[in-house]
């Protein structure tokens, strides 16, 4: 296996390596590519589809921008972090596509759920149980996907899966636009076994409903065989590395990824906060309609964002290749120093046309900094691989999906005390969290490029 040793893999791994079979056809693997992206697609489809429904769930529960933002965010984001570190164990070791399948049906369940939520509680707690189905993805696909592709083309697989954020979120928006037009100017609908439903409670059935054709696709995906496992698994039953291992590894990588991890959780506070609160913006600030300024994001997002991931991928690629070792970092600071200017100034603009200028400048540049995901890879051994995912995803997503949203509603709610003042709680958390990712992500430079010479 010349080219896993060229790729940094040591003597003892390439000769288990060399035990493997070949890989499987390229068609195949670029297949369950699809069939991944698509699962990620729907996964941000039905998360992000309440953030355009903030209206109608204030007025028929009678909460505060606050209790919405912890729907959108922290009810979500708890179980996703917490039960992903569990599940990433399970990835590890048993059946990947089996879990994912799993977690697919529970998601979309729990995503109907919120349409037949009868208080803030129970809507709260189907928000819950959409993390939880949800945090059996991305690690189980991220171990998948290592098998599937050897490590010069593994980026690629990877940002073509990662296009399932900007992706899913836009068509979250777009199509969510079209839904909450036609719904909400519907009456209301006699749903059998329920009674009279109302229309915005009918969009979540109507967004979980393709769930149940997913999960069926991913049942054609072919488990792969784990490749690259150490020599020290030398029985079935005893895992390659174990927690105290992990724990090691982690310890002896904290300064790269200490840099990594700090400088994307701050990015995903201003993301996802940005996100979920843009339609309500515009709305509140121009008068706009939410679902036609949904529309107009959920084209920003799905095009720009795409963009953003493509080039970034591209450019870190180049800069790799030319031995630049901590390139990845060096194009996630890069994101934000050319796309946190356009943001801020876009919640400030006195138009919306100039506000959704400057948001088609920005998001194309801030989805560059998708190859964090790439660069954690890089320096993760196989067998820690889904762990350290998981790891990676609760860090980021509780400080970004847990608060961003409730950030900017707080200081909405109890700074500006006004919810037309949203514009300045957008601008403020970006102002202030954009140029700390760029000084954390600088300062790990070197650390992680050591990091990556020794892996």
């Amino acid at each position: 296996m010349a080219t896993e040793r060229a790729d940094g893999g040591t003597a003892g791994q390439a000769k288990t390596q060399s035990k493997d079979p070949p890989w499987p056809r390229p068609a195949y693997s670029w297949y369950v590519v699809a069939i991944l992206l698509l699962a990620y697609t729907l996964s941000f489809v039905d998360r992000m589809i309440l953030s355009l429904l903030v209206a109608p769930i204030r007025a028929a529960l009678d909460i505060s921008d606050t209790q919405v933002s912890l729907l959108i965010g922290l009810a979500f984001a708890l179980f996703y972090t917490l039960l992903g570190l569990p599940l990433a164990w399970i990835a590890d070791r048993y059946n990947r596509r089996n879990l994912i399948v799993a977690g697919i049906a529970v998601w979309s369940v729990m995503t109907a759920g919120c349409g037949f939520a009868g208080s803030y509680a129970s809507l709260f707690a189907a928000r819950m149980g959409v993390g939880v189905g949800e945090a059996t993805l991305s690690p189980a696909a991220y171990s998948m996907l290592s098998d599937y592709f050897p490590r010069d083309r593994l980026a690629r697989a990877m940002a073509v899966y990662s296009i399932g954020v900007p992706l899913g979120s836009g068509v979250a928006m777009i199509l969510g636009s079209f839904v909450v037009q036609a719904v909400l100017a519907a009456p209301t609908v006699d749903v059998p076994f329920y009674g009279p439903m109302d229309a915005w409670r009918l969009i979540f059935v109507w967004v979980a409903a393709p769930g149940i054709l997913v999960a069926l696709l991913m049942l054609t995906v072919r488990e792969p065989l784990r490749r690259g496992r150490r020599a020290a698994a030398v029985t079935p039953d005893v895992p390659a590395a174990g927690a105290p291992g992990l724990v090691a590894h982690i310890g002896g990588q904290r300064a790269a990824l200490g840099a990594l991890f700090g400088g994307m959780s701050l990015i995903g506070l201003v993301m996802y906060g940005a996100i979920a609160w843009i339609p309500t913006f515009f709305a509140r600030s121009y008068g706009m309609d939410v679902a036609q300024a949904g529309l107009w994001f959920g084209v920003i997002m799905a095009v720009g964002g795409a963009f953003g991931l493509i080039a970034g991928g591209a450019l870190a690629d180049r800069l790799f290749a030319k031995g630049v070792g901590d390139a990845h970092l060096r194009v996630m600071r890069l994101s934000i120093l050319l796309g946190g200017p356009p943001l801020t100034a876009m919640a400030l603009m006195p138009d919306p046309a100039l506000a959704f200028a400057m948001l088609a400048l920005a998001f194309p540049c801030l989805t560059m900094h998708g190859v964090g995901g790439v660069a954690l890879q890089l320096i993760t051994p196989n067998e820690y691989r889904a762990r350290m995912t998981a790891i990676y995803f609760f860090v980021v997503n509780l400080v970004g999906l847990g608060f961003g949203p409730m950030l900017i509603a707080l200081l909405t709610d109890n700074l500006f005390q006004d919810e037309s003042a949203l514009r300045y709680s957008i601008a403020v958390v970006a102002a202030a969290a954009f140029p700390l990712a760029a000084i954390i992500l600088t300062w790990g430079f070197k650390g992680y490029a050591r990091e990556l010479a020794r892996s």
